[in-house]
């Protein structure tokens, strides 16, 4: 873990917005040409469905993912999806903070960052329209085109909750479903709260689909386990349409010598950027507390 103090900028306005785009950034050693208009097209319908390329060149390539309506008051539309032309990559905007935060390259970030110089950009456009589940599926079906149309990808940093994921790692994964999006798309973060024994881990990543990310506050506990369980409280919120309740709780097992259930409270909180329900915060019942 590391030991470097961070303070909260309550004044960022470039934290990601509920149902903001799903924002990929593919790095390279080398620059990468966009593949051919075909290949693209049947990579995409492989993965997706049913597609439409709208435009293709050196610059952009957009697909409409027809299987995949966008409902609006004066009408609908296909969810699109976009990849842009490559272009050099200089790191701008990787401050010690986000990278501390990275906790699935920890060994690999520093070096994946001083050697790859290129990107590739991607993105879903009007999918905040859809059903959380179904934009879930789509971009992960989406990430798996993308690391199958570069084989040279090095890196997939994903803008809506700071994930770095090794491009290796993207393609060998053996998820189901809608997981692939808590696995791409969901990044749980930990914090020792200075001057203090408590510890928080949170959920970035679940606003995207407009469904409340977690906060856990607790001592005394190995992180690790609160970790494993911020990832299948964020599954079981994104496969229930997120029927947690505020002021109900939520069950857990301690792992250890002497396993032991602890019940977690549940409330809805303000955060700097929300979804409509919030953020549900997640404290410690008082059993697991050591309170009696």
């Amino acid at each position: 873990m590391s030991d470097e103090v961070f303070q909260q900028n309550l004044d960022d306005k470039n934290v990601p917005r509920p149902g903001g785009p799903y924002l990929i950034q593919m790095l390279f050693k080398e620059p990468a040409a966009m593949p051919e208009k075909e290949s693209m097209t049947a990579v995409m319908e492989k993965h997706i469905g049913p597609v439409e390329c709208f435009c293709h060149d050196k610059k952009t390539a957009g697909f409409a993912a027809l299987e995949h309506i966008a409902e609006f008051k004066d009408g609908r539309a296909p969810v699109q999806l976009m990849v842009m032309g490559c272009c050099k990559f200089k790191g701008k905007g990787f401050d010690a903070f986000l990278m501390s935060q990275m906790w699935d390259c920890r060994e690999d970030r520093e070096r994946i960052f001083r050697e790859c110089r290129y990107q590739v950009v991607a993105t879903d456009m009007l999918a905040a329209a859809l059903p959380a589940l179904e934009r879930a599926n789509l971009d992960a079906d989406f990430v798996e085109a993308l690391a199958e149309l570069y084989p040279a990808c090095q890196a997939f940093y994903f803008q809506n909750c700071g994930k770095l994921l090794l491009a290796e790692d993207v393609r060998a994964h053996q998820i189901k479903g809608p997981d692939r999006f808590i696995r791409f798309g969901v990044n749980v973060r930990f914090f020792n709260i200075q001057g203090t024994t408590d510890m928080l881990i949170d959920t970035v990543g679940m606003g995207t689909l407009f469904l409340p990310d977690l906060q856990y506050h607790f001592h005394g506990m190995d992180p690790n386990w609160v970790v494993n369980h911020a990832y299948n409280a964020a599954s079981y919120i994104l496969a229930n349409d997120n029927p947690i309740e505020d002021g109900e709780t939520i069950d857990g097992i301690v792992a250890g010598q002497m396993s032991r259930e602890i019940q977690w409270q549940c409330r809805y909180e303000d955060a700097l950027i929300q979804p409509p329900r919030g953020v549900v915060d997640i404290h410690m019942g008082e059993y697991a507390s050591g309170k009696r």
